[in-house]
């Protein structure tokens, strides 16, 4: 895995409700270890209710305190633990584990306003693409072409209409200390920048994790690891990081995959046709131009894992 990640206790157990083949379960619990006991944890409702972690997990523990406040608040509520503990000469991290929709669409005001404040606190985002919690509806945060729930598919319709909207971007115009993208595929990766956040004396810091779900998108569970690597092999979710204002691409994938590939393997992409799957391939070349445009002018370097 990751020098002593496997050494390292679950601070959160999650509850046998989880689904098979969870990244989502994955990616709490690597967080989790690699922040350490000394973290308070705050989760809102969303997908995780469904793993267990919440109260009617019948085998959920948590060896760290967890809060389940509800999304508008989380950030803020957090700022007041960590000043709570500061006052007694503790240093705790203070840590939002929140997605599916919600934090692209309900919750960007409130996560705009920890921001503005610069509420000391690490937000990471699991982005399943959907409202998995409710029968996978369609988010902010739902990839263009997607069936869900709410864009069937059909003789007048062909899924969501509009692209992915691009949320670790928009954190990193709001000029935070720290912004990063990883995956659950790249653990090494991932549990740098949970560290690398977690050590930001001011400020929010933000972590965007793409989590794809078997059941949602309609792939194998035993897929989920193949499908968030090809999502960083294809440039769908590239993995890069912004410190100050730099940005640095922490893998630089030279001879992408065709987004074929990825969109291929899933059922809620199936009934795309070819010159559809090529405008989804036109956006990711965009963004995946206009984030090698930053990181040039930012004159860092590129590094792999």
């Amino acid at each position: 895995m990751t020098d002593d990640i496997m050494q390292c206790e679950d601070m959160i157990s999650p509850g046998i409700s989880a689904c098979v083949g969870c990244n989502v379960e994955l990616t709490l619990r690597l967080c989790m270890r690699a922040l350490g006991p000394e973290t308070v944890v705050a989760i809102p409702p969303g997908c995780m209710g469904g793993v267990g972690v919440v109260g009617w997990g019948a085998t959920t523990g948590a060896r760290i305190p967890v809060f389940f406040p509800l999304l508008d608040n989380t950030a803020s509520m957090l700022a007041g633990i960590k000043l709570h503990y500061e006052r007694q000469g503790r240093d705790v991290n203070t840590v939002a584990f929140a997605g599916d929709g919600a934090t692209v669409d309900a919750g960007f005001q409130a996560l705009s306003g920890a921001a503005e404040r610069g509420d000391n606190v690490l937000y990471i985002c699991y982005d399943n693409e959907g409202y998995m919690n409710t029968g996978f509806q369609r988010s902010g945060s739902t990839s263009r072409g997607s069936w869900t729930s709410t864009t069937p598919v059909g003789p007048n319709t062909g899924g969501k209409t509009q692209h992915k909207k691009d949320f670790p971007m928009i954190m990193a115009m709001h000029d935070l200390p720290y912004v990063a993208t990883a995956s659950p595929a790249y653990p090494r990766d991932l549990v740098r920048k949970v560290r690398r956040a977690a050590e930001v004396q001011e400020g929010l810091t933000y972590l965007h994790v793409l989590n794809p779900c078997p059941n949602g998108w309609g792939f194998p569970a035993d897929a989920s690891i193949e499908m968030s690597r090809l999502s960083v092999l294809t440039r769908f979710h590239p993995l890069f990081e912004v410190v100050d204002g730099d940005f640095t691409i922490n893998r630089d994938i030279r001879d992408p995959r065709p987004l074929a590939d990825y969109v291929g393997a899933m059922k809620k992409y199936r009934h795309l046709k070819a010159p559809d799957i090529e405008e989804m391939q036109a956006e990711v070349n965009r963004r995946w131009r206009r984030l090698k445009s930053l990181a040039e002018n930012s004159g860092s370097e590129n590094c792999g894992e």
